[in-house]
């Protein structure tokens, strides 16, 4: 089970931190993503962290210099920190384990087995 935290409404330019906590699974797994969806709008990666390769972590590029993706294994939580936050970057964010996940295909959602319910970030004045 994951279940994601920290949403709520952000200015533009503000900051958050969202919480994953996976019950185990972030240490199971080689990957925890993040992903974003918005109304209308298809499931987008955000960014992900590879536990079992000494904790690499992959961005999308329109966040890769504001987005921090860390991992707390004594508390099986991922996080992800986003900064700068834009108007266009609202949207229900959810984070994922995947067990077989290549680096080079991170952002594909369909290489995730687990997914939280998400959390609802908006970004507005």
């Amino acid at each position: 089970q994951l279940v994601e935290s920290g949403g709520g409404v952000v200015p533009p330019g503000g900051s958050v931190i969202l919480a994953c906590r996976g019950f185990g699974y972030t240490s199971d797994y080689d990957a925890i993503g993040w992903f974003r969806q918005a109304p209308g709008n298809r499931r987008v990666g955000v960014g992900s962290i590879f536990g079992k390769k000494n904790d690499s972590t992959f961005y999308a590029e329109p966040v890769k210099d504001r987005f921090i993706v860390s991992r707390d294994s004594t508390k099986s939580t991922v996080y992800l920190e986003m900064n700068g936050l834009k108007p266009g970057e609202s949207g229900t964010y959810s984070c994922a384990a995947g067990k077989d996940v290549w680096t080079s295909s991170w952002s594909w959602k369909y290489e995730y087995d687990y997914w939280g319910q998400g959390t609802l970030v908006t970004v507005s004045s």
